[in-house]
This record gives C-alpha cells, structure tokens and sequence, in this order.
C-alpha cells in the first residue's frame, strides 16, 4: 500500500506536467473504486490546474472552482504519458492536459478514489487528521501530550490519522526499531525523551524514503515508472527470522491492529 512517501513522490512527479496546465478532458472508463467516482469530478474539464498539494495520503489538484482529490489505495498509481498511449488493462481515469499530456490512474485493486470539492468547504475525508509529520506541528512534546493515559500499542497510536498522518506500517516499523521502542508498549507509557527521539526518528525515515523515490515492494511505481528504493534501507520490515543489525537476535513478528509488525525482542524493550 502506498504510503506518505509514496504519495509524496507522486505528488513531486506529476506537480510540474500539471500546474498551469488546462484539463481538457476527463476521461473516466471506470467509475467504481473505493467509492464511485462522482460526476461533479467533470467540473474540473476546462480549469487550470494552479498548485498539485499533499494532505495526508491525498493528492489534492488545486483550481479556481475546487479541487480533485486523489487517493491511490492500496495499488494505485500516477503516470505522465502522451495521450496517444493506449490504455492498459487497470487504467481507470484519465486526466487529459493542454500540454498533451495525460496523467493516468492505474489501480487494479480499485480501493483508490478520484473525489471532488468545490471551493469554501472542506471535504469530509480531510476532517479530523492529526499534523503532517514533517512539520513543526509534529513533535515530540506534542506526541508525549497526545499519549497519557494512553493503552493503546504504540506501533497503533503513530498509526492513527487523527494523532499523526501518514506514518503507514512500513514506516512506523523501522521507526520504532530505530528508536529502541517495542511496537507493543502502550502508548501512554512513553517518556518525553522517548517521545523525542522517536518524532525524531519518523521525520528522518520519512525524509530520507522520499528522497529514495518511496519503498516498492508490489504495486508502487513512481509518476515516471521508476520503482521506489527505500526497500534496500529497510532494516527490519519484512525480515521475519533473520538476524537484528544491531545485535543479531533473530528478529520476530507479531500482528497489531491486523498489521504484520516486526522488531527484534533484544534491543526493543
């Protein structure tokens, strides 16, 4: 599933083929993802495209009237093409540009959205999130806060959009290992200078897997096609059994939240 970085890299990869450029059409040829698609999306044929944004895992296409937004799901994915390239099998939106251009969504899992907002009003989707986490707002004082009295497993409360955006499984896995922090600890158990290095630690993994180009491991491509190469900076996700790199205890697994967790039982405490 893409996460924060993977949106984000798709979000620096469409943003200069589509700011300042006129949506000539809108050709949708499968309106039934996550939710269908509505018709008021068909607003945006003939509005510029002012500024391509980010909030959480939306991609947010900015015009006079409202913006589209875009959430690529669990297979989703963006590409620039010419509009003279054919469709593919999963090419469910097109979103044709005065350049020539076209930015195709591809999701073959349809558990992506293409919405639409007309200005002076939120829409209900991008209600009750928590900060970005690589801004100000994201810290450690403000996470140690948010936490007391807090039961829930830690790996779970990073996870929740309402606390934080975006830090996906992926991500709040290697952050928590790289902060010493067992992903099962209550959350309410945190110290502030737990609190801080562990903010610390998630703006540094996040930072450095968008400047990777995201992980790939299925579905995630970049806008260009490229795959994303976090996936060799991965420490212990996904690495069931095989030896910690810091201590070399076998490395375990555990399910939280329905989400596959993995950590090493030595230096996690």
């Amino acid at each position: 599933m893409p996460e924060l970085p993977e949106v984000e890299v798709s979000r620096m990869g469409i943003k200069p083929h589509a700011e300042g450029q006129v949506v000539t059409k809108l050709d949708v040829r499968q309106p039934q993802l996550r939710w269908l698609i509505p018709d008021s999306l068909y607003d945006i044929e003939g509005q510029t495209i002012h500024a391509v944004s980010r909030r959480a895992k939306y991609l947010i296409l900015e015009t006079d009237i409202g913006y589209a937004l875009i959430h690529l799901g669990m297979s989703g994915s963006l590409r620039v093409l010419p509009e003279m390239v054919p469709p593919a099998k999963h090419d469910h939106v097109d979103l044709h540009l005065s350049s020539g251009a076209v930015i195709r969504y591809n999701d073959p899992r349809r558990f992506g959205a293409w919405l639409w907002q007309p200005n002076h009003s939120d829409h209900p989707a991008l209600e009750k999130l928590g900060p970005e986490p690589l801004t100000d707002a994201f810290t450690g004082e403000y996470l140690f806060e948010r936490s007391r009295n807090k039961r829930t497993a830690i790996k779970q409360f990073i996870m929740d959009n309402p606390v934080v955006v975006g830090v996906g499984n992926i991500y709040a896995n290697e952050s928590l290992f790289t902060s010493r922090i067992h992903p099962q600890r209550q959350a309410g158990l945190l110290t502030l200078d737990d609190a801080n290095l562990l903010v610390g630690n998630i703006k540094t993994i996040l930072e450095t897997a968008i400047q990777q180009g995201g992980t790939t491991l299925k579905d995630f491509t970049q806008a260009d096609g490229k795959p994303g190469y976090f996936a060799q900076e991965l420490l212990v996700y996904g690495k069931t059994g095989k030896p910690c790199p810091v201590c070399e205890t076998l490395l375990e697994s555990v399910k939280i939240g329905q989400r596959n967790t993995f950590f090493c039982p030595s230096c996690q405490v």
